[in-house]
């Protein structure tokens, strides 16, 4: 890449705001290509991986979840407060994307490894691989992150950035929805446990290249201020004083719930309540193209409509459709492709715009605070998304225990009827919940345009 040393740097006030080139935004984008080869996993297979190979049962498998992710989710705001405070040639944020690879490529082979143990033993394997796993996936995660607020100053800019960077994330759910349960036959021979370990390898050599190319052509442009020194404390305290960051905070818990609830139970609905398993990865896969699409479309609609009404407005469209997809009959395939692939593109502008948010909000810190915590900001964000997901599948599990679900057989009336209202009516409730908190956000496009207008100033009359 030439002189990282330089690349490392702040590129001046002005360089801040300067357009990104395309290379630059590709190759950022490209990381979430490779988190997605683990994250569409854990969303969509791991439960069903845990209760249908590995053996365990639902109701402990949604304790273990819910346990090891909130476990997951502390770390977060911890990983933050280090990616803040990191001082090297490389910048704050680059280098974990360099040297956290490995750890999470080996951690992702151990957790969808089938030890040869009693169920009690397997079930402590569960815990401790899949807490190992996440903790690696979040020292890469959380700077990669916040890595996209420092690149740019410019709020369109940076829902263009993080566009590219969700295209690519919904790219890779699409690989992983519709080729996974393929791979695994393939690479297993018919051992569904070694297929399980062999395509978790294959995806962990690919997200290594993945990281190295987000090291390799991104550059951090944005710095605190010079003078800024604060304990982790203050950061947290300027976080719980910064109103739109605590909008998004319970926002994002909310919309993890929708997205984890229906990603997560997808699969049991094909296999159990439709009876067609056969159709998971077509279904998947146009929901994940779906995704990519909307993704695409974001930077489109954000010209025209302000952020904040165009996420509500989206989020009530998910509640709807969900609620109104619990009414179609089971052998109504292509009115459930349709309804599904709906959903799926109206949920795909929801992660870039919240991300481009949360670099707002850093912002906001900046501005009322003179202070600067870009990573502690995201990863603070990303707990609440963590335990949304964490509740989501926790509670999928659970439902499941509580109706009577029995893995591999015919379920009862009862379990049928649970699967349905989990990918249905439960998360299309939470999506409408999430349109109406939108309301509380307070950083329309004009507050925006004055906050940064006058951070510009600021960094202008430092130079």
């Amino acid at each position: 890449m030439g002189n990282d040393q330089a690349t490392a740097q702040p590129g001046g006030p002005r360089a801040a705001g300067a357009i990104l080139p395309l290379r630059e935004k590709a190759g950022y984008g490209l990381g979430d290509f490779g988190f997605n080869l683990y994250w569409a996993n854990i969303s969509a297979f791991l439960l069903i991986f845990y209760t249908d190979v590995m053996g365990l049962a639902a109701a402990a498998v949604g304790t273990m979840i819910l346990v090891t992710r909130l476990v997951d989710a502390v770390t977060d705001p911890l990983m933050g407060a280090l990616a803040d405070r990191t001082r090297t040639r490389w910048g704050r944020f680059r280098p974990y994307l360099l040297f956290g690879a490995l750890p999470l490529a080996l951690t992702g082979v151990l957790t969808w490894t089938v030890p040869d143990l009693d169920p009690g033993g397997k079930l402590l394997w569960a815990y401790a691989t899949f807490t190992l796993m996440m903790l690696a996936y979040t020292v890469l995660s959380m700077p990669y992150s916040a890595l996209s607020g420092v690149m740019t100053a410019d709020s369109q800019q940076r829902t263009t950035l993080i566009s590219f960077r969700f295209i690519a994330a919904f790219a890779g759910t699409t690989l992983v929805n519709w080729l996974t349960l393929d791979l695994v036959q393939w690479l297993g021979r018919g051992d569904e446990a070694l297929g399980w370990q062999l395509t978790l390898a294959l995806y962990g050599v690919i997200a290594t290249a993945t990281f190295a190319t987000v090291f390799l052509t991104t550059r951090e442009r944005i710095a605190p201020p010079p003078q800024q020194r604060t304990a982790v404390k203050q950061d947290l305290l300027d976080l719980l004083h910064n109103k739109p960051w605590l909008v998004l905070f319970v926002l994002a818990l909310v919309i993890m719930v929708t997205i984890v609830m229906r990603s997560g139970s997808l699969v049991y609905f094909l296999k159990y309540h439709v009876g067609r398993p056969e159709l998971t990865g077509t279904f998947l896969g146009m929901y994940s193209v779906a995704l990519a699409v909307g993704a695409a479309l974001t930077p489109v609609m954000t010209r025209y409509v302000d952020k904040r009404r165009l996420l509500m407005w989206l989020m009530a469209g998910v509640g709807v459709l969900s609620c109104a997809m619990y009414f179609v009959p089971p052998d109504a395939i292509w009115a459930l492709f349709a309804l599904n692939t709906a959903i799926g593109l109206l949920l795909g502008p929801k992660s870039p715009l919240a991300f481009s948010m949360y670099a707002d909000c850093a912002d906001y810190t900046e501005w009322k605070t003179g202070r600067r915590a870009t990573a502690m900001t995201f990863s603070a964000a990303t707990f609440s998304q963590k335990l949304g997901g964490a509740l989501a599948a926790a509670a999928i599990a659970w439902v499941l225990a509580a109706m009577g679900y029995v893995a591999n057989e015919a379920q009862s009336d009862a379990s049928r009827q649970g699967i349905a209202l989990l990918l249905t009516v439960i998360p299309g409730v939470v999506a409408l919940l999430a349109a109406w908190l939108m309301r509380f956000y307070p950083l329309d496009d004009a507050a925006l345009e004055r906050v940064q207008a006058e951070l510009q100033a600021r960094r202008d009359a430092a130079a």
